[in-house]
């Protein structure tokens, strides 16, 4: 089992920065690739960065290429996301995600979830 808790969600102005963390716990979280998603009002849940276990390969969304950067400290079972210039149609709530691979977390059939963090971006 492994659970998750995301903190740094808020209020941010277009052009700024915000980190998200999400704390894992678990014997084995470190060996899990992990990744977040998001969900704005009305929309159907998307990924938007992944990274393995190793912290070496990561992936991003289309949309935030270039913007947001995804890292792990596996010392302290956290990955972050590092939303820089964020956009207010950035704006939803952030889960984060682990899986065996980046592969299932892709898929969507993500076996282990956090409750979610709201970020909102205002123009």
């Amino acid at each position: 089992q492994v659970q998750l808790v995301e903190s740094g969600g808020g209020l941010v102005q277009a052009g700024g920065s915000l980190r998200l963390s999400c704390a894992a716990s678990g014997r084995t979280s470190s060996m899990y690739a992990m990744g977040w998603f998001r969900q704005a009002p009305g929309k159907e849940r998307e990924l938007v960065a992944t990274i393995n276990w190793s912290g070496v390969d990561t992936s991003y969304a289309d949309s935030v290429k270039g913007r947001f950067t995804i890292s792990r400290d596996n010392a302290k079972n956290t990955v972050y996301l590092q939303m820089n210039s964020p956009k207010p149609e950035d704006t939803a709530v952030y889960y984060c995600a682990a899986g065996r691979t980046r592969v299932v977390l892709s898929s969507g059939v993500v076996p282990y979830w956090g409750q979610g963090t709201q970020v909102t971006v205002s123009s």
